[in-house]
């Protein structure tokens, strides 16, 4: 369901069946000559709209205004929006803070930009990972007290984790393709890989006549196909069932 449409009995009773409630994460940034500026969270948006009744899930407004830096364009005449980790961060605070205090313990946001380097960490997906963690430890510690994981009823705290039990894990955050993904589809700026889900799950934000072999990013999505695309919107489903705890 669409959070924003959702009415209060609703809300109660998703966090009574701890539905999952989910971010689409993303940026604007230059995506070519042929290819519109919000296709890296748009990508996330028309995935998770496909598996919203199947999962039961909650869909919240979509955060677009990530960092997406200026590596490949610079913003002028190009539509580049940057935002960066110094709002970025006391913004997911906030966010995951109210979340919490609604009720629910089931928060995933999703993200495809950089996430080649989700390991690792680009800006944006660091931001709102270090907000969560802040804001469970901060949560943890105004609920039960300081020094609460020290305290005698937390001794059996790893089995905890073993059972998935854990605090740590109200707020969890997902690439849209996984390590293990991209060996099986191409990940790319713009590319073959790109152009091809846009064709699959939003083609009308492509113009194939406006590519341009300028750019050495983009000449591939000259092979781009809706096939393609609908094969790799089928690793990406595969990947949220399991990471929202409903495999197939």
């Amino acid at each position: 369901m669409r959070y924003e449409l959702m009415l209060p009995h609703q809300i109660r009773h998703a966090i009574t069946e701890n539905w999952p409630v989910v971010l689409p994460l993303g940026v604007l940034e230059y995506h070519g000559e042929h290819m519109g500026v919000g296709m890296d969270t748009l990508v996330v948006i028309k995935v998770l709209e496909r598996l919203e009744d199947e999962l039961k899930l909650m869909i919240l407004p979509p955060f677009y205004y990530g960092a997406a830096s200026y590596a490949v364009e610079p913003p002028e005449g190009n539509g580049s929006i940057q935002v960066g980790p110094t709002a970025l961060t006391p913004f997911a605070a906030d966010l995951f803070t109210s979340l919490l205090r609604v009720g629910f313990r089931n928060i995933h946001f999703f993200i495809h930009h950089q996430s080649e380097n989700f390991a690792v960490g680009m800006p944006t997906d660091l931001s709102f990972k270090a907000a969560a963690r802040q804001v469970i430890f901060a949560w943890l510690e105004k609920a039960r007290g300081e020094g609460w994981w020290g305290k005698g009823e937390m001794a059996d705290y790893y089995a905890q984790q073993a059972t998935g039990d854990d605090p740590f894990n109200w707020i969890k955050g997902h690439p849209m393709l996984t390590a293990e993904m991209i060996k099986q589809y191409p990940f790319d700026h713009a590319g073959i890989g790109e152009t091809s889900l846009m064709l699959a799950l939003c083609p009308e934000v492509v113009e194939m006549d406006k590519l341009s072999d300028e750019r050495w990013y983009t000449r591939s999505a000259r092979q781009a196909t809706a096939e393609l695309g609908w094969r790799g919107v089928g690793l990406m489903e595969a990947h949220l069932r399991a990471a929202l705890g409903r495999p197939a």
